[in-house]
């Protein structure tokens, strides 16, 4: 299955450190499929339109995020950046930016918009979702620490705490609580056991009591660095996208696609 509800037993930690060193490799292979299958991905199901905003890991900005942004404009999608730099310092300010972008998207394409995270991105997309959900129709986050203590499983959690110190800015004014909670949108993550940045324990998703069942997990074959430009992670966004607004469905890859996503345990 893809999706399922799991209770974490065991105790939080970081990726395997060889999984981290060889990031970089497996993110080339990723991006040299990409490049070689991009005119495929003009066959993915196509979107009806509504606004799609891609947010960036930590210490990424917009250029990360291009290759998910020009797929999704090619099947139909006003899809747009965060414009705001790079995502390092976590503020109020800042979310309050996030939050005016979200608005000032929804109503530029007239209607609910859909919130693509990668990592760090997929954390404030939820966020974003619980706060605004009446401008908000779906979720996808990226390999992203969702789990209430992000930082156990990342192996970049010093690096975030020298620039946010123990927590970001709105985590002590009492916002961004339970991080686990899932919106009361229908919310996907996209997680992979390879992954070397965040431990794929930290991005399994359990449903919130408001999300009314429509909470899923995806397990793809993926680095945390390729998930931006990881073919089956594209086929899985396009697919989760194309669904007509109060019509979700769990997700299921047909055909010759179901050999891309691993059935395994995600207990």
């Amino acid at each position: 299955m893809t999706s399922a509800t799991m209770t974490e037993t065991r105790a939080p930690r970081a990726p395997h450190r060889l999984l981290a060193l060889t990031e970089p490799s497996r993110a080339m292979a990723e991006l040299a499929s990409f490049i070689a299958l991009r005119p495929m991905m003009k066959a993915l199901p196509k979107g009806d339109g509504h606004g799609v905003l891609v947010l960036p890991g930590f210490l990424a900005g917009d250029r990360s995020t291009a290759a998910i942004r020009s797929v999704l404009k090619g099947l139909g999608y006003h899809a747009a950046g965060w414009n705001l730099g790079r995502n390092i310092h976590i503020t109020n300010e800042r979310v309050d930016a996030m939050t005016a972008r979200v608005t000032e998207l929804s109503e530029r394409t007239g209607g609910k918009i859909s919130i693509v995270g990668w990592s760090l991105g997929g954390v404030l997309a939820r966020e974003l979702a619980k706060a605004t959900p009446e401008h908000v129709r779906s979720v996808i986050s990226l390999g992203s620490p969702i789990a209430n203590e992000p930082g156990a499983h990342t192996n970049v959690h010093r690096l975030f705490q020298y620039f946010n110190g123990d927590q970001p800015e709105p985590q002590r004014d009492g916002n961004f609580a339970n991080l686990a909670d899932a919106p009361p949108v229908p919310t996907t993550s996209i997680l992979t056991k390879g992954d070397g940045v965040v431990h794929w324990r930290g991005s399994v998703q359990h449903p919130h009591p408001d999300s009314e069942g429509q909470t899923e997990n995806i397990e793809v074959i993926a680095s945390h660095i390729g998930l931006g430009v990881n073919p089956s992670v594209m086929y899985a966004i396009a697919d989760r996208l194309a669904q007509a607004e109060g019509e979700w469905k769990p997700f299921e890859a047909r055909g010759f696609a179901s050999f891309l996503f691993p059935k395994t345990s995600l207990h």
